[in-house]
């Protein structure tokens, strides 16, 4: 198990219930994820509190500050430290200052339970966000979705110790997997991934989660231009509603052999 992993699992002792007809009693090892809350400070400014698992904490703050429209860009950030305080982890984020003061002039405070979504938006027009529509630069081969799928479950490091995270993996149009992140929250674990892939300069890909497709999740990878995504779990309808409106490729209930086109069928190969 790598340092990263091991930082998210914390020890402990079980006693076990077993037997059909008669109870038995027995005790053994298992292993909890960790959930801490992890505050993104910008320029010495709190501005959100998250429940997260503690690695991959500059992903997180990246993908996030992406997402949110909190930077356009890398070179809106100067740097970013992860410090651990008494009660969680700090990440400071230094930004620039034309991005901290439209920062300030949009604030809201979020203040996350596990991987939560619009906690503390203060106005409707908060959740709902404009994005130009996807362009449609490849098509895929369906034929790579197993693959992709097996490879996401066996790489879920975290999620085998503990059954209580989620996992998102992007993968390019050879189904090769270029990277996987975890986490307690759904929201978080993308949010990671989607820091890793623009510090990789945006490779051209799709992303498989272990979750459900919300709207948050769609309109999440509308953000940062990825055009396909691939759910073990259902869709929403406002997600399905987000998608077709901005051109994303949504499968949902994906399992070995099926799933549930449902939207942006152009972009697949049967």
């Amino acid at each position: 198990m790598n340092s990263s992993i091991e930082q998210s699992i914390k020890f402990l002792k079980k006693t076990k219930i077993s037997g059909k007809s008669t109870a038995l009693l027995e005790t053994k090892n298992d292993f909890l994820a960790v959930e801490i809350p992890v505050s993104l400070v910008y320029n010495g400014i709190s501005h959100a509190v998250m429940m997260c698992s503690p690695q991959d904490l500059e992903d997180f703050a990246l993908g996030f500050s992406l997402t949110e429209g909190i930077i356009d860009s890398l070179l809106d950030i100067y740097g970013i430290d992860v410090i651990e305080v008494c009660n969680g982890i700090e990440v400071q984020i230094e930004l620039s200052s034309r991005q901290f003061m439209a920062l300030k002039e949009h604030r809201r405070n979020l203040t996350g339970r596990t991987g939560c979504g619009i906690c503390g938006a203060e106005q409707l027009n908060q959740v709902y966000k404009n994005f130009p529509k996807l362009d449609r630069t490849f098509q895929l081969d369906i034929n790579l979705f197993d693959h992709c799928l097996s490879t996401l479950q066996a790489n879920q490091q975290l999620g085998r110790q503990t059954g209580a995270t989620h996992a998102c993996a992007f993968f390019d149009l050879q189904g090769k997997m270029l990277a996987i992140r975890e986490d307690v929250g759904r929201h978080v674990a993308l949010d990671k991934l989607l820091g890793w892939h623009v510090k990789a300069g945006k490779p051209q890909g799709f992303v498989v989660t272990s979750s459900r497709a919300s709207y948050e999740m769609v309109q999440k990878l509308i953000s940062c231009g990825v055009e396909l995504l691939i759910a073990i779990s259902a869709a929403t309808d406002l997600a399905v509603k987000m998608a077709e409106e901005h051109r994303l490729t949504l499968i949902g209930f994906a399992r070995e052999g099926k799933g549930n086109i449902y939207t942006g069928k152009e972009r697949l190969i049967f």
